[in-house]
């Protein structure tokens, strides 16, 4: 539950129109006390890794417009390149955080508005980053906190030799927002001089700092304990979706069919008001069930004469996009054609390759199978084929 306290923003200043929204995370750090065998940010949680989780959040916020990630020198390799390819800029991080983010902001391509975060929290939800850009509508820069509730004690040697008062007391939190101008005019100031976060930095500045609503759960990684809370607080939000699709077309003239975007030569065709690609058309309508979205019927009507003979690869991608524009990642389907003939065995291969190239999915995600009705119904006799697939979407 996020906590409730009403915020007074000071010093407003104009909002620019249009706003540019940059992220950037800070992964250049080691996480040693997280144990393991790799960095922190680099180790499994849940359905991905912890950067994976990060890094989705801000690729699925609408107001987010580039990701640059700061990573540590030995990173700069695989993991870079993996990182480009989902579309993230890459720089190379410093010695310390705050020279981390002095690299980043160098490297940030044209925005208004920056939003720094790190990597280790990995369960920061669309509403903590939504709140933070809100308040730099108006102020020059805005960070998430949560009040301390808790009573404060000193120690020394295991005991309690003194208590603290909580008023006006917060947790900070990430991401920290700011006007990109202010920020890096801050760094500029600050030099070499490490903080510990990019708050204290533009308060060194002069600079004042809207508080927003921070979250109980937008933990950060620091422990081996922190990774099995994360996932229990990523599994709690996630939302799983299965599909099912089911279609035939019947033999007709021709001399091929054409099955999960492969043509396999044939005594026969099969008949439909596109290509009939019986195969490719059930995972389309798997997906749709998956969005509760009807089917090819309710998008690609067969009435309409413009998807005469259209290939099918066009419904199946529409259909994925969907999924992606609604924030689910499709993470694997599976197919099973139904027929005495043609053998689909010596094509599952470039099938499975074939799906899994329209839906951007790792080959090892897509099953495609086959079986026979052992020489009953219509497909025993010939006269068709039939399909049934499966799909499943992940949204966290």
């Amino acid at each position: 539950m996020r906590a409730a306290y009403a915020l007074r923003l000071r010093h407003p200043i104009r909002k620019p129109d249009p706003m540019r929204v940059c992220a950037l995370i800070v992964a250049a750090g080691r996480g040693t006390r997280a144990g393991g065998p790799r960095p922190k940010q680099w180790q499994a949680l849940g359905t991905g890794r912890v950067i994976d989780h990060t890094l989705d959040a801000f690729a699925r916020h609408p107001q987010v417009d580039d990701i640059t990630v700061l990573l540590h020198p030995d990173d700069m390799g695989r993991e870079a390149a993996e990182l480009r390819a989902r579309g993230c800029r890459v720089a190379q991080g410093g010695a310390t955080r705050s020279a981390s983010v002095r690299a980043g902001l160098a490297a940030l391509p044209d925005c208004d508005l920056v939003l720094i975060h790190d990597a280790a929290r990995p369960c920061v939800s669309a509403q903590i980053i939504s709140d933070v850009i809100a308040a730099l509508e108006t102020q020059e820069a805005a960070a998430p906190a949560l009040p301390v509730t808790d009573a404060l004690w000193t120690g020394d040697q295991g005991f309690v030799n003194g208590t603290r008062d909580r008023t006006g007391l917060f947790a900070a939190q990430t991401p920290q927002g700011f006007r990109r101008a202010v920020i890096v005019a801050a760094h500029d100031t600050a030099g070499a001089q490490d903080a510990a976060d990019d708050v204290e930095i533009a308060r060194a500045a002069g600079h004042s700092v809207a508080i927003t609503a921070g979250d109980p759960d937008n933990i950060k990684i620091t422990t081996p304990a922190d990774f099995a809370r994360a996932a229990a607080i990523l599994e709690r939000r996630m939302d799983i979706r299965t599909g099912n699709g089911f279609d035939v077309h019947a033999f007709g003239a021709g001399d091929h069919v054409t099955l999960c975007g492969v043509r396999v030569a044939h005594s026969h065709g099969l008949v439909g008001h596109s290509d009939a690609d019986v195969g490719l058309h059930t995972l389309s309508d798997a997906i749709y069930g998956a969005l509760a979205a009807g089917d090819i019927g309710t998008h690609f009507p067969p009435s309409d004469p413009q998807w005469k003979g259209a290939s099918s690869d066009l419904f199946l991608r529409h259909a994925a996009q969907m999924a992606r524009d609604q924030g689910f990642t499709l993470t694997h389907v599976d197919c099973t054609l139904i027929c005495e003939h043609p053998k689909i065995g010596p094509h599952q291969l470039a099938m499975r390759t074939a799906v899994a190239g329209m839906l951007g999915l790792e080959v090892a995600r897509v099953s495609v199978k086959a079986t026979t009705s052992e020489r009953l119904g219509f497909t025993g006799r010939g006269e068709g084929i039939a399909c049934m697939a499966t799909a499943t979407l992940v949204k966290t």
